[in-house]
């Protein structure tokens, strides 16, 4: 058995503590039948030996991020992820295939703290050494300026830091976006607050883009407000094949709606599913995949607690671009 590594589908929320919010998360949504991108976790213990091994441990909390970034991954702990890589090329039949390397600290995605925008992901990563170095960066976000000051704030409920991380497989999104399973200002259970932009939600984590925004009855499907913008940038993946690129929307698409009726319906259809398995109101990343129309995929759900406690969030960040920001915390570049 794996010291370090497993299946998403073999998780569940009980393994919360060895792998933290985001893939225990996952593994539930994968149990519930809900479309998930396949993937694997990378344990704490991962991130402990990494720790332990580079003697790390009783270096200054706010000083550790640099540190970590320069020293290298235990060898068992790259093999480990390395061959769990190999295995998910295997599975989907693509050599080298793109992932997301997305941070999954313990506590994060709960009912007492989201943690929402303070660790990283990396976007269209590809190859084992590629995704060893970005596990190792999603280890240093840890230590960022603004998680050490999250945890702070949040005292005894941060816990002790322990950082798993989620390896996706990238979805080409055509559309992305992010919807709530009530309605985020008024709390009302009976609406669906979706936004959506084109391509990965980079530019609206950016601020580079303002997402079309939807208020949608769960019960009837009626589309109760709409609010369409124009949305003249999107982030593809690059040409090269290694991250995603800033790149003009075509002219007939800027003012376009992201999503039909159709499309709304599939997602608040998953919504509702979501909503009953957990038993408590989501807030949940979805993208449509570009080259396949009902290629759905939720890439994360977690409760809705970073709404209801504000306080606890940057000051300098919205609500909702905080939920975006795991979309694409990565590094992108201009073409």
């Amino acid at each position: 058995m794996s010291r370090y590594t497993r299946p998403l589908q073999q998780l569940s929320r009980s393994d919360e503590p060895s792998v933290g919010g985001k893939s225990a998360n996952l593994g539930e949504l994968l149990a519930a039948e809900i479309p998930v991108p396949p993937g694997f976790a990378l344990s704490t213990a991962a991130f402990e030996a990494f720790m332990a091994e580079a003697d790390l441990e009783r270096t200054a909390e706010d000083a550790l991020a640099a540190e970590i970034r320069a020293t290298p991954v235990p060898a068992a702990v790259r093999e480990e992820v390395t061959h769990a890589y190999a295995a998910l090329a295997e599975a989907v039949g693509i050599a080298d295939p793109p992932v997301a390397v997305r941070s999954s600290a313990v506590g994060e995605d709960s009912q007492q703290a989201t943690f929402a925008g303070q660790q990283e992901t990396y976007l269209w990563v590809r190859g084992g050494e590629g995704v060893c170095d970005a596990v190792r960066d999603c280890w240093a976000s840890l230590y960022s300026p603004t998680a050490i000051a999250y945890r702070a704030r949040l005292g005894d409920r941060a816990g002790a830091a322990a950082m798993g991380v989620t390896v996706q497989l990238m979805v080409d999104a055509d559309v992305s976006g992010v919807m709530f399973t009530c309605s985020p200002v008024s709390g009302d259970p009976s609406m669906v607050a979706i936004n959506a932009s084109w391509g990965l939600g980079l530019a609206v984590v950016g601020g580079e883009v303002s997402p079309d925004e939807y208020l949608v009855s769960k019960v009837t499907r009626e589309v109760v407000r709409e609010r369409v913008h124009a949305k003249d940038v999107q982030y593809v993946p690059d040409a090269g094949g290694n991250g995603a690129v800033r790149v003009d929307v075509p002219d007939h698409r800027r003012e376009m709606p992201c999503l039909n009726q159709a499309a709304l319906n599939r997602l608040v259809d998953v919504a509702r599913r979501i909503e009953r398995y957990f038993g408590c109101p989501q807030d949940i990343e979805w993208a449509f995949a570009r080259d396949d129309p009902d290629g759905l995929f939720v890439v994360q759900a977690r409760p809705v607690t970073g709404l209801a406690k504000k306080a606890e969030m940057p000051k300098a960040q919205s609500a909702m671009s905080l939920i975006m920001s795991s979309f694409g915390a990565g590094p992108a570049k201009d073409p």
